[in-house]
């Protein structure tokens, strides 16, 4: 099947949430190479938009994905215990300042089982809390409660008869109008350590600090949304670790399966203790096939410090943009491998994708019109050159 003949199954039947989509349609990869219909190679610099951290055909995934096929056992459900998500969960227990895991199939899930979490935590307690505090240009999730905790008016607007109340926004990096906004019934505040699609924005570590003095102050639940900026992307294993700001919960997803669909809730035994039998679950969260191969894609970049990788490519990475002469490039930002360069106002960034796609790279985008970079952790130093060289001479 032809390129067109797939466009006109997509226009006729697929729901068009995405519209008229970039007009490529890959079918193999290797490395953080990806190959279209006609075999034209790309030099992957989204990973599928910070998912496919071990790029493609990784032994790590594939492998895992064969023999978990080939076991038979691909779901049994959560009636019965799950042996790879019991080592899952340990694994990560044993690598954060998680003591319970809770395995969903999304970022989103995981962030809407996050603030059920919050909200369970204060119920149970005879506490009337119930309200969320989120930023200004947040991304958490596409379900109505998460989209109600997302910082945009953009995905609000046409739900907003339907988003459930008690979610406010404040301008992120912004301490003072974040108190303001907090009242007796704040149950929690949900930030992204690094702001992804808001435009890769990087909290300032001063801030996280004096939030989570301000939860500890008002008993307010302080929680991470790193389904973005997790697993090795931004030079740890976790962003909150850099900082050195330890949340109550915290919610993983995208690389946590290296392309494989898995989130997960992480929280604290003081928060987890609140949750009782019914409270929350999942049919296909934590089955065996996801959490199978998130476990050797785990074991993988843990036992290979692909925290180190991502922050030393992600430095290579940066300086080498930083040094490209240029006033379309207004400002180069981010943490290890999740990186964006701020464009102006008059140079659309989705146009300079569609340019860098013709030349055989795949970059993103963010709002706030910046060209979004997450890589595989995989790719190598010679086609991060390549690719900064292509896009000296297309901004020129």
């Amino acid at each position: 099947m032809n390129l067109s003949d797939i466009k006109s199954l997509d226009s006729q039947h697929f729901l068009q949430v995405f519209g008229e989509r970039t007009p490529v349609c890959f079918v193999r990869g290797e490395g953080a190479t990806l190959y279209d219909q006609d075999g034209k190679a790309y030099t992957d610099l989204f990973a599928g938009i910070a998912v496919n951290s071990l790029g493609y055909n990784h032994p790590a995934i594939t492998d895992a994905i064969i023999a978990q096929a080939k076991s038979g056992v691909l779901h049994t459900s959560n009636i019965y215990y799950v042996q790879p998500q019991a080592e899952l969960a340990a694994l990560l227990c044993q690598h954060t300042f998680a003591d319970r895991v809770f395995f969903s199939n999304s970022g989103a899930e995981a962030n809407e089982g996050a603030m059920k979490l919050a909200c369970k935590y204060f119920y149970a307690q005879g506490s009337k809390r119930y309200k969320i505090i989120s930023a200004d240009h947040s991304f958490h999730g596409r379900t109505l409660a998460t989209v109600a905790a997302t910082g945009h008016d953009y995905y609000q607007e046409p739900f907003r008869a339907l988003l459930p109340k008690g979610f406010t926004q404040v301008p992120y990096n912004d301490l003072g109008a974040l108190v303001a906004a907090i009242d007796d019934e704040t149950a929690a505040i949900m930030l992204e350590p690094m702001q992804g699609e808001g435009g890769v924005t990087p909290a300032n570590c001063e801030y996280l600090m004096a939030v989570r003095e301000l939860c500890d102050k008002l008993g307010i639940l302080l929680i991470f949304d790193e389904v973005q900026t997790g697993v090795c992307r931004t030079g740890s294993l976790y962003c909150y670790q850099q900082y050195g700001v330890v949340p109550d919960i915290m919610t993983s997803a995208k690389g946590l399966g290296c392309g494989f669909p898995i989130g997960a809730i992480l929280a604290s035994e003081k928060v987890a203790s609140k949750i009782s039998k019914g409270d929350h679950g999942s049919t296909f969260g934590g089955n065996t096939f996801a959490c199978a191969v998130s476990l050797s894609a785990m074991r993988f970049m843990i036992e290979n410090d692909y925290s180190a990788v991502a922050k030393e490519k992600g430095a290579y990475l940066m300086n080498a943009l930083k040094a490209i002469k240029s006033d379309k490039v207004l400002e180069v930002r981010g943490m290890g491998m999740l990186i964006g360069i701020q464009l102006p106002p008059d140079f659309p960034a989705g146009k300079l994708m569609g340019k860098m796609l013709a030349r055989g790279f795949v970059p993103g985008t963010a709002s706030g019109n910046v060209l979004r970079l997450a890589p595989p952790l995989v790719i190598s130093y010679e086609e991060m050159d390549a690719f900064v060289s292509a896009l000296k001479e297309e901004l020129e």
